[in-house]
């Protein structure tokens, strides 16, 4: 096991399936990751909570659910799908027993994909993500702030690219435009940068999938996969500050990681939820809308394992006789990890 015994006693497990019923069912041997960010300050040193200018943990108390991501590994584990779910989504919340009294029954209704974990913690977030897309979650992940910095700094920081200056009253980040190699409190000011560019959480997501190509792309170019050592002591810093759901040991992720060896990170696409629109109301608040048809098609993708992008071969003309080159479509607008960095995205 590489030594990973002596971590597996320190780290949080949580039981977040076990109050769940009338699940999705499975129709593949995929498995399908949900991946939160949390933004709660525990294992933050007094240092990192100056340089990322956030309060105590006090203010944080509960915790919000900063990002999330639904993140699907294929049967053979040589594909991967990176989906950001955007936290002002407009979902059905299932009903659940009130968070401020414990004990009254609110019922279903309409509301902020973020607000579920606020009421109900992950058991509730999983379950309004199931009901939204009819996919069945394998594994809860949960990340803290110094988690995130961890992850990061184990993997010798990450290169990103700007191609405008950034100075985000916000966040706290000043970057100039160019390439950087930002370290753990810098990658987590510039996952969380949402103010400079007019974007808002559209134009962060961007960036948030942007870093996690960088983040596959840095794990799997640098050996990490397939040095046991260094394998090691990335998921012994990786799971410092991360919470796990019961049924996920430790030795689980160190077998993931090595079947995942398969991956290139051609094969590793991000998107986003298809949204019909990104800037919508709903009873005095401002949601993002996903598209139904769309987000239909691409769920019905991922429970089934198949490929996000179609390969299709226009229909020749009668004369011609050289044989048509298939069209790439790719309707969900995916992006692969090995792009450029500096891509479309400012």
């Amino acid at each position: 096991s590489f030594g990973l015994g002596q971590v597996s006693s320190s780290i949080a497990r949580i039981d977040v399936f076990n109050s769940l019923d009338d699940r999705p069912e499975k129709t593949s041997k995929a498995e399908n990751y949900l991946v939160v960010g949390s933004d709660t300050r525990e294992g933050l040193t007094k240092e990192q909570m100056r340089a990322l200018r956030v309060g105590s943990t006090a203010t944080a108390a509960g915790g919000r659910s900063d990002t999330m991501l639904l993140i699907h590994l294929s049967k053979s584990r040589d594909r991967a799908y990176i989906i950001s779910l955007p936290r002002d989504s407009l979902v059905t919340i299932p009903e659940h027993i009130s968070s401020s009294d414990k004990k009254t029954m609110v019922s279903a209704r309409l509301g902020k994909l973020n607000s579920a974990f606020s009421y109900g913690g992950a058991p509730l977030l999983i379950e309004t993500i199931e009901l939204a897309t009819s996919i069945k979650i394998d594994h809860y992940v949960e990340v803290s702030f110094a988690g995130f910095a961890g992850i990061v700094d184990a993997l010798g920081g990450i290169e990103v690219c700007t191609k405008v200056d950034i100075d985000d009253p916000q966040s706290h980040l000043v970057l100039s435009a160019g390439v950087h190699t930002l370290d753990g409190i810098e990658s987590l000011k510039y996952v969380r940068t949402r103010d400079f560019d007019g974007r808002g959480d559209i134009g962060r997501m961007a960036r948030q999938q942007q870093f996690m190509s960088a983040v596959m792309r840095k794990a799997t170019s640098s050996g990490t996969l397939l040095n046991p050592f260094k394998l090691k002591n990335f998921i012994n810093a990786s799971l410092a500050s991360v919470k796990l759901d019961a049924g996920l040991a430790p030795n689980d992720l160190l077998t993931l990681a090595k079947q995942m060896k398969n991956l290139s990170s051609g094969n590793v696409r991000t998107l986003t939820v298809p949204l019909s629109n990104a800037n919508g109301r709903y009873d005095g608040l401002s949601v993002v809308i996903w598209d139904e048809v769309l987000g239909a098609d691409l769920w019905t993708r991922v429970r089934d394992d198949l490929p996000l992008v179609d390969e299709v071969t226009p229909t020749p003309a009668a004369s011609a006789s050289a044989k048509p080159t298939p069209v790439i479509v790719d309707k969900f607008k995916t992006r692969t990890a090995d792009e450029n960095p500096c891509g479309e995205i400012k």
